[in-house]
């Protein structure tokens, strides 16, 4: 699978940004600590209407409620990291139950 161009990657952060601006979708970077390298993303979305998954991305154009949730989660780990995957989910999982206002997420179990 080929990569995001600089430009696409440009196009696709201005569009997070613009989300995360309107409050329609956050977009969060996963750093790890130590070496300050990116290893991943997180993706906290509405629901779609029509209940279909969130694009690759884990973003959405179509911001209404679906299924009864109140967000779609999507996170990822860069290959070379794949073991923090759990560990991530379970971070962002009790974040959320702690933090955000969401009685039903949809986040794939690890």
């Amino acid at each position: 699978m080929a990569g995001m161009s600089p430009e696409e990657n440009l196009r696709d952060l201005h569009e997070h940004a613009e989300d995360f601006a309107r409050r329609g979708g956050f977009t969060y970077t996963v750093i790890e600590t130590a070496s300050g390298e990116v290893i991943g993303c997180l993706y906290i979305y509405p629901p779609r209407a029509d209940g279909s998954p969130p694009h690759a991305d884990g973003s959405h154009t179509d911001a209404s409620e679906g299924d009864g949730f109140d967000a779609d989660v999507r996170s990822w780990v860069r290959a070379d990291r794949a073991a923090l995957d759990a560990t991530l989910y379970a971070a962002v999982s009790a974040w959320l139950a702690a933090r955000w206002p969401f009685g039903k997420v949809n986040y794939a179990a690890r």
